[in-house]
């Protein structure tokens, strides 16, 4: 069982970070005593099941009681609905109905495509995603907290641009803090991806999680490895070369009335200051975590905790 702070205590003012270095903060000793898992199972109670998406079925999971507020979770590239396995009890133990999905072209979803499209087109493109999420968030009633992680963010703030209506918050976990290149703000990498095509992009980034560059656990880094072997490789360079095309929202995000959350670990692939003033600059809070690119991996009890803050922020909470 977590507990769960409310949010003064875990937020600062909007474009600030939230502090984690509270020696007797449950979550963060609960993320630390994370056993290596096998990612494949989920909860008891989950639902899985193939949602029928305009570009083809997406393998689709879901938790907690049907009539509890939605929140749903979207995974990036190369990820799957798998990547929320420790967050999505957390959010249901508190009453919300969870749900995620494989983007097409990604593990599970693999058969799903731009070619299934009327008209079919070429390529993975951002209306392509949308338009999948949209028939996510339209097959349930009312709004739903939304999470885009990484690459999905930007699909998620895109959602919420064009369809305000169907969003009660928004999280961005370890979303690109810049627009257009994207990656020219990563460590180490970011000075030369303006000379790399999508393709040799993608490439690099394959090449850096097939050899574990992160140091994943063993379990972790063998679901990796089989989840490569069924994700179209073009679902990825498409993805790469949106990266390199990210639209500047953050004016329009700014005013959208709906409370907004960039979550990040404080070994991102981005700079922490990047994800501050991107935060400040939408009006968003900002939680860091001791994660990397993934805190719904490394941190899930701190993530929930703060997502919970958000929700409740928002209103749009479990009925009593």
């Amino acid at each position: 069982m977590v507990a769960f702070r409310g949010p003064l205590d875990n937020f600062r003012r909007r474009g600030t970070a939230v502090a984690s270095t509270d020696a007797v903060d449950s979550a963060r000793a609960l993320d630390a005593a994370l056993p290596d898992i096998d990612w494949t199972v989920f909860p008891a109670g989950t639902v899985r099941t193939h949602f029928d998406a305009p570009s083809g079925r997406l393998a689709h999971v879901a938790l907690g009681p049907e009539s509890g507020p939605r929140v749903v979770l979207v995974p990036g590239a190369t990820g799957s609905k798998e990547d929320f396995v420790l967050v999505m009890p957390l959010l249901a133990a508190a009453g919300y109905r969870v749900e995620s999905y494989d983007l097409a072209g990604q593990y599970e979803s693999a058969e799903a495509g731009p070619w299934n499209l009327t008209p079919p087109r070429a390529h993975y493109d951002e209306r392509l995603f949308l338009d999948d999420l949209f028939a996510v968030l339209d097959a349930g009633a009312g709004n739903a907290h939304v999470l885009g992680y990484s690459f999905a963010g930007t699909i998620a703030e895109l959602a919420l641009l064009e369809r305000p209506d169907r969003f009660a918050s928004l999280t961005l976990l370890s979303a690109p803090p810049e627009h257009g290149q994207a990656f020219r703000g990563i460590k180490r990498i970011g000075p030369i991806s303006a000379f790399t095509s999508a393709r040799q992009g993608a490439a690099l980034m394959l090449w850096g999680i097939r050899n574990n560059l992160n140091r994943v656990p063993p379990l972790r880094f063998a679901f990796v490895r089989e989840r490569f072997r069924l994700t179209r490789r073009e679902s990825v360079d498409d993805i790469i070369g949106l990266m390199m095309r990210t639209p500047d929202l953050r004016e329009r995000l700014a005013a959208a009335p709906v409370p907004k959350l960039v979550a990040v670990g404080e070994h991102d692939l981005w700079p922490r200051e990047l994800h501050e003033r991107f935060a400040r600059a939408i009006g968003a809070r900002v939680a860091v975590y001791p994660a990397g690119h993934s805190p719904c991996e490394e941190s899930p009890h701190q993530l929930a905790r703060d997502m919970l803050a958000l929700f409740a922020e928002s209103g749009v909470t479990p009925a009593s």
